[in-house]
């Protein structure tokens, strides 16, 4: 119950909603080898190489080694499969979608002032998918860690939200409807206060004391073994477009700036089963769910050069800036109980039926530096290195002096870590018309466990089809890496996580032309 003279009282303040964490940080400040088939096959390794429209989202000098102006359009189809471990007990999904990743054009104009050393520019435009978000997981099993309490029960969530407020600042008064009492707690007191108000009128919670000023709960969940079945799906993807100038300086030294628009799109929906049959729980079964949608727009900069120490062997550096990310969310929730009344089942649903948009905010990804190497066999074939460093530990919220995100960030740099890439490619043309391709890749883990995040291993083969001003290629990718997801989030840590082991795999097909 809540006094309608505190509801006016509180009107006039206002408590921000927050649900921003380290997994949407990372999320938005790593990438992927996306792009064209042939880079795809060499597994990204094209900082030295150039004359790809990938390779010049990847470094800006890379345009001008077109020998001609060049369009090229790219789809892909993404396979992920996820085996995911929760109490002994494995679950399977496989989850696959096709999408046009790639389209670009590089036009290249020739200096015909002999008496110039800088013989040629380039300009360019490139659309690129960065990232994938598209993903299927599911997790059942026995939660048996009972410790003598419900912390391995999605009630420990409610009350750990609950815990030390107010009865009137999670509840609502006489008559008022879920909706509004919802949206009110939201702008007046905040994002916490709105778990605890689901914990208490869905009847996982009960008050101590049956009064406005209670600050001290009990759960109508009794400890126990907890069988859950989570569900996590998710689409979208992180794009930017690339706007390109480069410029070569006789035939030695290409120099390169991108500017760079990104954007996101993020759809992610929970959906968290909970039974028991616990001595002494009045809650038997509980449907947690949440979405979330999100829309972002960043800008960065990149620079680069490639140097030909002789006519076959290359080098390349390449300076991404921070992307400066400007990102809006919008959260939906929704809860029911089962419980018994009396030995009659009874159930409780709580539908606010209400979007919340949380405030603007900001994120600033970590910048990254990539150095690259190749080499060029009798102009047959190639082989080539890169090696890029990021710090992930620098990605940072803002604004910068809100409390909530300076926990944040300092929690960021508590848990991630510097993060070192390899990339190693080759090609061979068998034919004029017939090239052979493939790569490899790893990628440190971004956690300074480990374990969070493992590290990632990969590798890819391709072929490609020179028809003179028209190629095709083809190419298949794949990638593992090994992630525990916590099913529900605890402000002291602690929830129930699930193992996943992931496997990405691409089939990638680009359509070339020299114009």
């Amino acid at each position: 119950m809540k006094k309608i003279s505190l509801l006016l009282l509180s009107a006039f303040t206002f408590t921000g909603i927050y649900a921003q964490d380290i997994t949407d940080a990372l999320r938005y400040s790593q990438n992927e080898p996306q792009g064209t088939a042939r880079f795809r096959a060499l597994s990204g390794a094209f900082g030295a190489l150039g004359g790809d429209m990938s390779a010049v989202g990847l470094n800006p000098a890379g345009s001008v080694v077109f020998s001609h102006s060049n369009i090229t359009v790219t789809g892909s189809n993404a396979n992920v499969k996820n085996e995911t471990l929760y109490f002994n007990e494995y679950t399977n999904t496989n989850d696959s979608n096709f999408s046009i990743n790639q389209g670009g054009a590089t036009l290249i104009f020739d200096n015909r002032n002999s008496y110039s050393k800088w013989n040629k520019f380039a300009m360019s435009f490139n659309y690129e998918r960065t990232s994938n978000f598209n993903n299927f997981w599911n997790a059942r099993g026995l939660n048996t860690n009972d410790d003598g309490n419900f912390s391995n029960s999605i009630a420990s969530y409610f009350y750990d939200y609950a815990d030390g407020q107010r009865l009137a600042d999670i509840s609502a008064i006489n008559g008022e409807s879920i909706d509004r009492a919802y949206r009110e707690i939201g702008n007046q007191f905040g994002y916490g206060n709105q778990q605890a108000f689901l914990g208490y009128e869905s009847f996982i919670l009960d008050p101590e004391f049956d009064d406005d000023d209670n600050t001290t709960y009990f759960s109508n969940v009794a400890a126990g073994n907890f069988y859950h079945d989570y569900t996590y799906v998710a689409t979208g993807y992180n794009g930017k477009m690339t706007f390109n100038f480069a410029t070569q300086f006789e035939d030695k030294l290409s120099l390169g700036l991108n500017l760079n628009s990104h954007f996101i799109n993020y759809e992610r929906t929970t959906a968290l089963l909970e039974d028991n049959n616990n001595t002494g729980s009045v809650v038997n079964h509980i449907n947690f769910r949440n979405s979330l949608l999100t829309t972002g727009a960043g800008f960065s900069f990149q620079l680069g050069g490639i140097y030909n120490i002789t006519p076959d062997l290359r080098v390349g550096l390449i300076y991404d800036s921070p992307t400066w990310y400007s990102i809006d969310e919008e959260t939906t929730q929704y809860i029911s109980t089962e419980r018994d009344v009396s030995g009659v089942p009874t159930t409780q649903i709580v539908d606010p039926r209400i979007i919340n948009v949380l405030p603007r905010y900001q994120l600033q990804t970590p910048s990254k530096i990539t150095a690259s190497l190749a080499y060029i066999i009798a102009k047959r074939g190639l082989i080539s290195f890169d090696y890029s460093n990021q710090n992930l530990a620098n990605t940072e919220f803002g604004p910068t002096y809100d409390p909530y995100f300076m926990d944040q960030n300092a929690f960021i740099q508590n848990s991630l870590t510097n993060v070192s890439t390899y990339r190693v490619g080759a090609e061979y043309r068998v034919i004029d018309l017939l090239s052979l391709r493939g790569g490899y890749r790893y990628e440190d883990s971004p956690y300074k466990d480990g374990v969070t995040v493992s590290d990632l291993s990969g590798y890819s083969f391709g072929i490609g089809l020179n028809f003179g001003n028209t190629k095709l290629d083809f190419t298949y990718d794949q990638a593992n890496r090994s992630y525990q997801n916590n099913l529900y989030n605890l402000n002291g840590g602690g929830s129930p996580f699930a193992s996943i082991d992931r496997k990405n795999q691409n089939f990638t097909i680009s359509l070339g032309f020299s114009i």
